[in-house]
């Protein structure tokens, strides 16, 4: 084993992340951290949070719940070969194509939208979510009890 992969030992969760290609970037890591969206073992951390082997980090980046558990910990990134085996991946299949709400898109030079435009925006974006499944409703509702879940633990540390 190199000196920059190891079963045991911590590393920093920002770069850990960075470093198994689940981001692109190690800021683009960071910025999950302190926006909220990375958990180790069910809490949010900071960048600089100490992650071992066995820990479960849910990481939400690019419109995709990533859920993986720590087997091997590298400092520095990795080709793509090594770092799958650097993590079991627990993720939940991405949603069908199909199942995913369209962008908008307007032809180049058209200009701004009029107001009819974006009526007929309004009236399809509701159309969709009407028929959106019932796992994208209950992610919305799941995210709104953890968030409700967070201001309590924040009020209990703060009282």
């Amino acid at each position: 084993m190199t000196s920059e992969a190891s079963d045991t030992g911590t590393a920093r969760v920002d770069s850990w992340i960075w470093s198994v290609r689940l981001t692109k970037t190690r800021s683009q890591a960071a910025a999950a951290c302190r926006a909220g969206h990375v958990r180790v073992n069910g809490e949010r951390v900071k960048p600089a949070y100490a992650i071992k082997p066995g820990d479960e980090i849910r990481l939400r980046h690019a419109a995709r719940d990533r859920v993986v558990v720590v087997s091997r910990v590298v400092k520095k990134r990795v080709g793509a070969p090594v770092a799958v085996e650097c993590y079991v991946d627990n993720s939940p299949p991405p949603p069908p194509r199909e199942l995913t709400v369209p962008i908008a898109l307007r032809d180049r030079g058209a200009g701004r939208p009029t107001k009819r435009d974006r009526r007929e925006l309004d009236r399809l974006q509701d159309r969709l979510q009407e028929q959106a499944p019932e796992w994208t409703q209950d992610r919305a509702r799941g995210r709104a009890q953890d968030r409700a879940q967070d201001r309590a633990r924040d009020r209990r540390s703060e009282g």
